[in-house]
């Protein structure tokens, strides 16, 4: 328990804690928030959310390990976790499930434990996120030593989530903690911390706002860095992707396009050629090797493009 915390017994005898996280405490810019214009709350409300990209700014530094420690794992064969409750458990999954249609990356290297499971998505499940049992006995049966765990927490003490973390570490695996508090008492038992400070909420602990924002923003940018330094990004296109409808498919040729300068009528043609495996059409394009070759040196260079169009210029 933090030392700004209170516990005190309810009335129906369930327990009761008054959290002292920095989302919890009153802002003073939207205390006649019920009395304001519409026009005047939208114009707090945004306001308040230009401050979250400097504070996620602040932790560039941490964000950037934690990247570092998920492309070891990764490349070493083996996970990374997300643990969260409410909109952070939420956030996470919604980032693990984007990241396999964008860069065709396996299903399992990242995983979303949300506390109180898949119907926790739509709906609250009470008192899921306060089992620090449960989030450690998930984290017992899936995770393993090497793997990456990262915690989602507004307040940077939620039970799922640091029983979650605990048994990650007793497992041998690096643990990251995501949170809105900088001065969360659990920053001392990870390896990494990332503590955006996003302060007081323009509605009084409503962390759906600016913690959740900034936590979308680390998570964004945290993934996307991962599969760029994972090879699974050619410049700044996303070669990877699946096709799975025709914008998608137009978008292949529209790369092509874009990193190899040939022709629509040369891109289609080069996708066909390699069965709609985009990089190895756009290794052929820009190495001049046939599909078979293009194949090969994708196959020895880890499919990764920029080592394969090495190989064949060699």
């Amino acid at each position: 328990m933090e030392p700004d915390e209170v516990s005190t017994p309810a009335p129906d005898a369930r327990p009761v804690v008054r959290v002292g996280a920095p989302t919890e405490r009153r802002n003073p810019l939207s205390a006649d928030l019920d009395l304001m214009s519409t026009r005047d709350v939208l114009a707090v409300i945004n306001e308040a959310d230009r401050l979250v990209p400097a504070a996620v700014a602040e932790v560039l530094d941490e964000i950037a390990a934690a990247v570092d420690l998920a492309v070891t794992a990764l490349r070493g064969g083996h996970r990374v976790h997300y643990f969260g409750a409410g909109t952070s458990g939420r956030l996470g999954v919604l980032d693990a499930a984007e990241l396999a249609p964008t860069f065709n990356s396996p299903r399992d290297w990242v995983c979303a434990h949300l506390a109180g499971g898949p119907q926790a998505v739509w709906r609250a499940v009470e008192n899921a996120e306060d089992d620090d049992r449960g989030g450690a006995a998930e984290a017992a049966d899936c995770v393993r030593a090497g793997d990456l765990v990262v915690g989602l927490a507004a307040s940077g003490r939620t039970p799922y989530v640091l029983g979650a973390l605990a048994a990650s570490r007793a497992k041998g695996a690096s643990t990251v903690l995501l949170c809105a508090n900088p001065e969360a008492e659990a920053a001392r038992s990870v390896d990494v911390f990332i503590g955006v400070d996003t302060g007081p909420e323009v509605v009084t602990g409503s962390t759906r706002m600016k913690a959740g924002t900034a936590q979308k923003l680390v998570l964004n940018a945290f993934s996307t860095a991962v599969m760029v330094r994972l090879g699974r990004v050619y410049s700044n296109l996303m070669i990877d992707m699946v096709a799975t409808n025709a914008k998608l498919r137009g978008r292949m040729i529209s790369i092509l396009i874009e990193a190899t300068g040939c022709s629509e009528e040369v891109s289609r043609r080069a996708l066909n050629e390699a069965d709609g495996d985009l990089k190895t059409a756009l290794v052929s394009l820009v190495s001049g090797a046939g599909v078979p070759a293009a194949r090969a040196a994708l196959t020895r260079a880890d499919d990764q493009v920029r080592g394969a169009l090495a190989l064949l210029a060699s």
